[in-house]
């Protein structure tokens, strides 16, 4: 109710401000008086919450033409990624799968034979540089749901040194400011799977905490259950609370270069790696990607252990880049390297061209130093340093890279010219 006070007018009824010139106090209704401060929070306050509730009934009205779907993903990824189509295709229906899980929970239906549609877990296998990390960036540009990538090589057991393997959940909440009902529907994509195997095939007789015991502590996260995640790290704040996270609908992708798992293939397949064999070209074929033929008993072999193979079993394998598909990284993505140079260039005013027989130098040495597609960016970079630093105080306006340039600028380099 308004009240007067002694000699200077109406006062808040929500906040007991006095009338004054700064923040005057106004009769909204007979016996109700609101200051100017309380009447604009009241207005932002109920505007924000009309705002969500229009976009609730829009994104409920959208329904299931909202969700991208398999062959719209493989499009946006064909916009960022050369090559690895088989992959992209594991990953777009694994996605779009999880969408209508995501979207049957938020509708409440339920099928008449009452089927529990479960989550199927994926695993990229595939060499160093084919774009297994940037597969999941690029995933999650395209995502409307929590989405991060972890990485498994500071995960150790309870009680060692080294993060919690619930930290990678707690780097999920953060993606999504701590909701935790988005995070149970969100995606974690685990990097380097594969230095988590443990040292032998055989079970552990001693304690290997960064790698058996780890997988045994990721099958909990992987299959489905509610876990308590430290919020703000395990280990730097034990008294903090902690935040039940149900793991049943996280869509879980694991990715690895499982480096030298080709031999455990090559056992499988009866194929030689070295020395003699046969001549013809399917044989040389097979031999040299080995990798499209990996199965689950290769995991094994590798050290991944039985129970979390189980629990990924989607098994992808990403192929090595050829010459031609590295010369198309180098120039057709819409954030390929080159492309990013020229727009760095042309803020300082310069027009940026690399010749094609530069393009084709930098190929020949990123396949000569066996790096990948993330050797194309560490030679472009030692390549373009000089011309970073001169360009812009020069008077240029346009600057080209040549194949001879390339070549004077990595033989002044000592590390790349050893390599």
């Amino acid at each position: 109710m308004a009240k007067k006070s002694q000699g200077s007018g109406l006062v808040c009824a929500m906040c007991g401000t006095i009338d004054s010139e700064a923040n005057p106090v106004v009769e909204i209704m007979p016996g109700l008086a609101l200051c100017s401060d309380c009447v604009d929070y009241i207005e932002t306050t109920a505007n924000a919450e009309l705002a969500q509730r229009k976009s609730g009934r829009a994104d409920k009205k959208k329904g299931r033409n909202s969700i991208p779907k398999p062959k719209e993903i493989k499009e946006f990824l064909d916009q960022y990624i050369i090559g690895q189509d088989e992959a992209k295709k594991y990953m777009a229906v694994a996605v779009y799968n999880h969408y209508k899980r995501i979207q049957r929970l938020d509708e409440g239906k339920q099928d008449a034979e009452d089927v529990d549609i479960e989550k199927s877990n994926v695993i990229l296998v595939g060499p160093t540089g084919t774009g297994k990390t940037l597969l999941a960036k690029t995933i999650a540009k395209l995502l409307d749901v929590p989405f991060t990538i972890v990485d498994a090589t500071v995960l150790t057991e309870a009680g060692y040194v080294g993060e919690d393997i619930e930290s990678l959940l707690t780097r999920l909440l953060q993606a999504c400011d701590y909701d935790v009902k988005k995070a149970e529907r969100g995606i974690v994509f685990i990097d380097e799977i594969d230095k988590i195997a443990r040292k032998s095939d055989n079970p552990s007789i001693t304690r290997d905490v960064s790698g058996e015991g780890v997988q045994q502590g990721l099958l909990k996260l992987l299959e489905g259950s509610t876990v308590l995640v430290p919020p703000n790290g395990g280990r730097k704040h034990p008294e903090q609370k902690m935040i039940a996270v149900d793991t049943k609908n996280i869509l879980f992708v694991c990715g690895g270069a499982f480096d030298g798992i080709e031999r455990k293939i090559a056992a499988r397949l009866n194929t030689h790696t070295v020395g003699y064999g046969q001549n013809s070209s399917d044989a040389k074929k097979k031999r040299d990607n080995l990798m499209r033929y990996v199965m689950p008993q290769d995991l094994k072999s590798f050290g991944l252990i039985p129970e979390i193979i189980g629990r990924l079993p989607v098994l992808t394998a990403l192929d090595p880049l050829d010459r031609d598909a590295l010369r198309r990284i180098l120039t057709e993505p819409k954030n390929a390297i080159t492309r990013q140079y020229k727009k760095l260039f042309e803020m300082d005013g310069v027009e940026l061209e690399f010749t094609d027989e530069a393009l084709d130098t930098i190929v020949d040495k990123a396949i000569e130093y066996k790096l990948g597609a993330r050797g194309l960016r560490s030679i472009v970079e030692t390549v373009m340093v000089d011309a970073m630093y001169e360009v812009p105080s020069s008077k240029k306006k346009k600057f080209e890279v040549t194949a001879p340039y390339v070549l004077e600028k990595l033989s002044q380099n000592p590390g790349l010219n050893q390599a």
